[in-house]
């Protein structure tokens, strides 16, 4: 039989656990802290606990931890990391460096099932959803990479790695949860942005639970018959529908949404194109970010020119609308908005 991932056990299970075997409650509290707020990965290590109490723990719980499979280093320093599952698939996570902040991007299913065409997860198949204890380990996967690689913390968290995280709702909020909770990494919420291709029925869940995390749709074309043409969500969860419930998340938390929006040649990034974002964003108070675009392998997008993309957002900033461009990072490694799996294939659950 497969031991139990002690990390599927609340607080109060493992304390009711430690006293059936005749341990104090507070034992209980040191392994959660070990596990949570210190990231370890091996009860040998639990240095505070009696040898007798990590051999028990060994002999009857697994640690079902991710672990940096592969590790690839941009030129320009963003770090894309392949992380390999308890169940050998590999999902991917990327740390981007700036001047004041570092940025961990990470994944919340293995693969995706929306099939977005300028995206190279969007080609996979979603093999399954990752629980919150992998989205955790991401995080602080990457946050030890930051210390030793740049001598520097981690400020900001994006769930805009692979997968859809509004389809995978509960375990995305109990990670957030478990990176906020002072017995956790004790991160500010306001550093967490969740990015959707747009579920609007889990939008309207996230306002009745007043997330107070960031929330970001991945727009691209703000009239439904070109986001259908890319994005097949939009054909059941509409632009109006979506504002509509954006509306009502901004009204339940008091945050209001940021738009992304990839600028394709001659697609989506003409005058008129600006001109229907900036109608929707009257719709809607948000901001925008522009992304170029990154080419993935059998892609049939292009990127905008300079000439394109700055008469595009200078009509955006003309009528009002708050928008910055975001430049790529880590295109080389395959790392940058969209590239995420183009060249690295999961691995088979079967393989050890």
């Amino acid at each position: 039989m497969p031991k139990k991932d002690i990390r599927a056990l609340s607080l109060q299970q493992l304390i009711i656990l430690f006293e059936e075997i005749g341990e104090p409650a507070f034992r209980a509290k040191q392994v959660y802290d070990w596990l949570w707020a210190k990231g370890m990965t091996d009860f040998t290590q639990m240095s505070n606990l009696s040898k007798k109490l990590r051999d028990y723990l060994d002999e009857h719980f697994a640690i079902n931890a991710v672990q940096i499979h592969e590790l690839q280093v941009s030129s320009d320093k963003t770090i894309k990391c392949a992380m390999r599952l308890h169940d050998n698939y590999v999902v991917e996570s990327v740390l981007i460096p700036h001047q004041s902040r570092m940025t961990a991007c990470i994944s919340s299913q293995v693969g995706c099932s929306l099939t977005c065409k300028f995206c190279a997860t969007g080609k996979l198949k979603r093999m399954r959803n990752l629980n919150s204890d992998e989205i955790f380990d991401q995080v602080v996967l990457v946050k030890n990479t930051a210390a030793e690689r740049y001598n520097a913390p981690l400020t900001n968290i994006v769930y805009m790695g692979m997968g859809e995280p509004l389809l995978n709702y509960s375990e995305v909020l109990k990670s957030v949860e478990k990176i906020t909770s002072p017995t956790g990494l004790g991160m500010s919420p306001k550093r967490i942005t969740v990015s959707t291709a747009g579920v609007a029925k889990m939008i309207t869940k996230l306002g009745d639970d007043k997330v107070k995390f960031h929330l970001a749709l991945s727009l691209h074309a703000a009239n439904d018959e070109k986001r259908n043409q890319i994005m097949p969500i939009n054909e059941t969860n509409s632009l109006e529908n979506l504002a509509q419930t954006l509306n009502y998340f901004t009204e339940k938390t008091g945050t209001r949404p940021t738009f992304e929006y990839i600028a394709f040649r001659d697609f989506n990034d003409s005058i008129k194109d600006a001109q229907e974002l900036v109608n929707y964003c009257r719709k809607v108070k948000s901001k925008v970010n522009i992304i170029e675009y990154n080419a993935i392998d059998g892609g049939e997008f292009q990127q905008t020119t300079k000439e394109r993309l700055q008469a595009f957002t200078q009509h955006l900033e003309k009528n009002g609308v708050i928008c910055n461009v975001r430049h790529s990072r880590g295109k080389d490694i395959d790392a940058a908005c969209g590239q995420l799996a183009n060249k690295n294939k999961l691995i088979s659950p079967e393989l050890k």
